[in-house]
């Protein structure tokens, strides 16, 4: 096996739609064996990204190999080494999870051999093993989205694309996505490049992170480098009443290093909160209600990007 250095590597990528660029100049380094999540507001050239990196869409300029191969003269090679789970679901309802699974294994060439006990070991990391002879429209969403990332461990991928794995479900089952994807780190041998929209799930899961805007990257790190380097340590949620905190936001300016409107609530971006919400109410204001909690990625992206990510 071809031994690099970076599993995933983009230099100068760029991608034109007629008059429109979506990516601009994209540089990336995805190491192996790391969760790397993948953010941005919609539009930023995410799924423009990972199109190019999974050989669905080819480049305008610049090169992309992903696990020693380049996505535009290798396309062949590089979908042996990647697994796919997008938003939408690809699975066949009217077949079983192990008919699934083995009809995936004869696209990807899989030895006859090795097809059972890859299949059971795959089925029962994500716990469901006991439910393979199942018809694929008896299973939950949740359960559907376990299955889907079974089927894209099933060849040995070196990398796994997870395209807002968790969209659409319950937070229990987020949650149990989350430990199936923690416990995927730990056994496989393998690269994750994840998608999310949910800022919890990216500081949950990802080693390193990338913030896009407008087809770049505004900003990288490990999701803790990331809140210190763009954020301060506690944040101040402030809510006046119906179209009274714009008119606020210069009344306490100065009480923090960074004053945010939002339609509904102003948020002030201190070392410590408590004491700038004291000196708030020192001057005779009165909110409708305050919070004082720590940064998150989500601030981050905020400061980054000028949009809340539902924005």
């Amino acid at each position: 096996m071809e031994v690099v250095s970076s599993t995933i590597e983009v230099r100068g990528l760029v991608k034109d739609f007629g008059t429109a660029r979506a990516l601009d100049g994209l540089d990336l380094d995805v190491a192996p064996g790391e969760v790397h999540g993948f953010l941005g507001p919609n539009g930023a050239g995410k799924s423009t990204t990972i199109k190019i990196l999974c050989t669905l869409a080819r480049p305008t300029s610049g090169t992309a190999r992903v696990a020693g191969h380049d996505v535009t003269t290798e396309r062949d090679r590089v979908r042996r080494n990647i697994g796919l789970v997008f938003q939408d679901t690809t699975l066949d309802n009217y077949l079983t999870g192990a008919q699934n699974l083995r009809f995936h294994a004869e696209l990807y060439g899989v030895p006859a051999a090795a097809v059972a006990p890859r299949m059971q070991q795959v089925m029962e990391m994500v716990g469901l093993w006991d439910r393979r002879d199942s018809l694929v429209m008896t299973y939950s969403g949740g359960m559907q989205r376990r299955l889907e990332i079974a089927r894209g461990l099933l060849h040995a991928p070196r990398v796994l694309f997870l395209d807002e794995p968790t969209v659409g479900l319950d937070p229990q089952t987020r949650t149990s996505i989350w430990e199936y994807i923690n416990e995927l780190k730990a056994r496989e041998d393998i690269t994750i490049f994840l998608t999310t929209h949910y800022m919890d799930e990216a500081e949950q899961l990802a080693d390193r992170l990338v913030v896009m805007d407008k087809g770049v990257i505004v900003a990288e790190g490990s999701p803790r480098e990331l809140i210190e380097r763009y954020s301060t340590r506690e944040v101040a949620e402030i809510r006046f009443g119906v179209g009274q905190n714009e008119a606020a936001a210069p009344r306490v300016s100065d009480l923090a290093d960074r004053v945010e409107v939002l339609p509904d609530r102003l948020l002030l971006y201190t070392e410590d909160g408590e004491h700038a919400l004291q000196e708030l109410l020192g001057r005779g204001l009165r909110p409708e209600t305050t919070l004082v909690r720590r940064a998150t990625l989500e601030d981050v992206f905020l400061r980054l990007t000028g949009r809340t990510l539902a924005d």
